[in-house]
């Protein structure tokens, strides 16, 4: 599955080089058999971000992007549509991404992580609740939170700012590590996609994955590269 997601990582545009940073020396095994890079780290980090923030610190870019490893049908441009909000708007620090729900299912489950946006796109909150309660009902136009898909773009230094800071009572509640940059008052910009991917959260999602794989293998598909 890493070498899904580091192939097609690899495949958007803007992104010059792909690293992996792991603290599991079986990890790094794998990648370094299909010929890719990878970071050993700390085995104390308590999110993503703060350990991509140690490989961050050597590395000579501005904008770094985090993809998570558990994403085998991450969208390359998807990615780039994260570097492109990041280039269009220099005052812009943090970007990630969200896709509208499609199920009532995904609403109410935990597992997907919801995001509410205001009118510029930018992010007011996200949490594995359904929100926003509807008092009056569901609207009838579709829910006004979107799914959230667990990929960040940051400029350098404030991803070893954010780093930097203390972990913040809503981020420790719902598990949610982007709620540290919201908790102190940085925007991160909601973008928008079509595509929408299955995050490895549970066996559930393993099979899924599975599943899907195999439908595209079936189908002649290429865009799971083996």
């Amino acid at each position: 599955m890493i070498e899904h997601v580091y192939r097609r990582a690899a495949e958007a545009r803007g992104v010059d080089a792909v690293v992996v940073a792991t603290d599991d020396q079986r990890v790094a095994d794998a990648v370094l058999r299909f010929g890719g890079v990878a970071r050993m780290t700390a085995a104390t980090h308590k999110t993503g971000t703060d350990r991509i923030a140690e490989v961050a610190r050597d590395l000579h870019c501005s904008i770094i992007v985090n993809v998570q490893g558990d994403e085998p049908f991450v969208d390359p441009a998807a990615i780039t549509k994260m570097l492109d909000a990041l280039h269009a708007d220099a005052t812009l620090e943090m970007a990630t991404l969200r896709t509208p729900i499609r199920s009532e299912e995904d609403y109410t489950n935990p597992h997907v992580v919801k995001v509410v946006t205001d009118v510029n796109d930018n992010a007011l909150y996200f949490s594995r609740a359904s929100v926003p309660f509807h008092r009056d009902g569901p609207p009838k136009g579709g829910h006004y939170a979107h799914k959230h898909l667990g990929l960040y773009a940051y400029r350098r230094d404030f991803l070893l700012r954010l780093a930097s800071l203390p972990q913040t009572a809503l981020e420790r509640a719902e598990s949610l590590e982007q709620l540290r940059a919201l908790e102190h008052g940085y925007r991160i910009r909601a973008v928008e996609t079509q595509h929408d991917s299955i995050g490895v959260d549970t066996p559930e999602d393993l099979e899924r994955v599975r599943l899907a794989v195999a439908h595209q293998r079936e189908g002649g598909l290429a865009s799971i590269r083996g």
